[in-house]
């Protein structure tokens, strides 16, 4: 005997109300996943209450244990006050902090983070490839990097770079200054495999410096934002960092073909042409710091280390499990 029709809509009903909540209850798990996701996210660009850019004379770098920010103290437990953002690569100077953080996920993919002095996100600009170089002018007006986009070494024969530069004040974003014209000895120089990477900017925020890469040699290059143009002045200098004064330039020097330690950290005089090596003898793949006019910080083995730019003196450990200094001042 089958059931009367008032039964039958009424078990239809409560199926379909079963199916609806169940709509609204997945709809509800994702629309939560979604958000606790978006919450990650900013929260990995998000410094701590109170953790801030001092305006002193403290050293920051990259926490290697929680991949963020920390502030060198040696009076704290490890050497270090941990409460800044999540970053792969990190520079800051003047009110400007930049944040570089790999995304997950296949192909390469990363965000460059623009932070005020209390760390706070001001733009965030998605980015393909992995985090290499970062740089801040001394104003803060003025940022730069570097993205691998293929390789993860400047240390491999093959591997391509993305260089951007970002001026504040406009807003401008150059993507890639791949683009820029280029003199090369004396010479308009094209060629498909040029490649630039570690930026570093003189007090005007107009003039710049990077390597240049093309037919198997690298170059140091000058660079003017306002005439947009760039001229190779020597051969064989990488990740160039100017000196506060803009005199001196500190340089990783190839000295080897092998890929074992094939760089020495370099000092070049910009007024004289000379060069000298530091005390520094290990291969350092890093773009050196000037923590004021006499001493260079950088990355080595897993720790930040210093080392007198006149070349006297011996490398000195600042701390263990870090890397990507800044000396924000």
């Amino acid at each position: 005997m089958n059931a009367p029709t008032g039964a039958r809509l009424s078990a239809r009903a409560r199926v379909g109300i079963l199916v609806l909540a169940l709509v609204l209850l997945g709809g509800g798990a994702t629309a939560y996943t979604l958000r606790a996701a978006s919450g990650r996210q900013a929260a990995a660009g998000t410094a701590d209450a109170g953790f801030t850019l001092d305006g002193g004379a403290a050293l920051y770098a990259r926490d290697t244990a929680s991949g963020r920010v920390a502030r060198v103290d040696p009076s704290a437990p490890g050497g270090r006050v941990v409460g800044g953002p999540s970053c792969d690569r990190f520079h800051a100077a003047g009110p400007t902090a930049l944040c570089l953080q790999r995304r997950p996920g296949v192909p390469a993919r990363s965000y460059a983070l623009v932070l005020d002095r209390n760390l706070r996100e001001l733009r965030r600009i998605a980015l393909p490839g992995i985090p290499s170089r970062a740089r801040v002018s001394a104003s803060g007006q003025m940022l730069s990097w570097t993205m691998f986009a293929t390789g993860d070494s400047y240390a491999r024969s093959s591997f391509s770079t993305r260089t951007s530069i970002l001026d504040l004040r406009t807003g401008y974003l150059v993507k890639n200054i791949e683009q820029i014209p280029l003199t090369l000895g004396g010479r308009r120089h094209h060629a498909p495999d040029v490649n630039y990477w570690g930026v570093t900017f003189a007090a005007d925020d107009n003039r710049f410096y990077a390597t240049v890469s093309t037919g198997g040699r690298t170059h140091l290059v000058e660079g003017d934002m306002r005439s947009w143009s760039a001229r190779a002045l020597r051969e064989n200098t990488e990740c160039p960092s100017l000196s506060p004064d803009g005199t001196r330039i500190a340089f990783k020097k190839r000295v080897s073909d092998g890929p074992r330690e094939p760089w020495r950290l370099y000092v070049y005089d910009l007024r004289s042409g000379r060069e000298h090596p530091v005390a520094e003898r290990r291969g350092i793949d890093d773009q050196a710091l000037w923590t004021d006019g006499r001493t260079l910080a950088y990355g080595y083995g897993g720790a930040v280390w210093s080392v007198p730019a006149d070349g006297s003196g011996a490398p000195r450990r600042l701390v263990s499990g870090a890397s990507s200094p800044a000396a924000p001042s």
